[in-house]
């Protein structure tokens, strides 16, 4: 499946609606993003099963800005709509490849029970140790977590 690229109207339906997506952060006249971008698409060509998108950190200024993307390329991934992975810098294509495996055999429910943890871990000392209500919203985290190995 070719790379496709998203935008602020398109990326919250494509990340949601998919099992695993990868994104590529990039800008025009980023050097590294030259390198990484027919590595990227390698690997679009290799895993059909998994969307590869791209997202023109020029043109789609506030959904970088949202992501919170400062550094290019910016690769991230996404698993069952949870951001599992975030790193800046271009991989080359056995790292790429090895990214992609650790991505196909996350254990997704370990993943949530840590992520869990870590979440209510925060709650607890942002409050001092005092219990408080949960509410829909982004998950209090860093934009770059994920397992042991990554």
């Amino acid at each position: 499946m070719p790379t496709i690229t998203l935008t602020q109207d398109n990326f919250d339906s494509v990340v949601t609606s998919h099992p695993i997506v990868l994104v590529d952060w990039w800008a025009g006249w980023c050097g590294p993003c030259q390198y990484f971008a027919p590595v990227y698409e390698a690997s679009s060509q290799r895993h059909p099963q998994i969307v590869h998108g791209k997202v023109d950190t020029e043109a789609e200024v506030a959904l970088t800005a949202a992501a919170q993307v400062t550094q290019y390329p910016t690769v991230m991934a996404f698993r069952d709509g949870m951001l599992v992975y975030s790193a800046a810098g271009a991989l080359a294509s056995d790292a790429l490849e090895d990214l992609v495996q650790q991505i196909l055999w996350l254990d997704m429910d370990q993943f949530r029970r840590e992520l869990a943890q870590q979440t209510g871990t925060r709650q607890l000392a942002a409050t001092g140790g005092a219990a408080t209500a949960h509410r829909a919203g982004l998950a209090p985290t860093a934009p770059r977590y994920g397992w042991p190995g990554l």
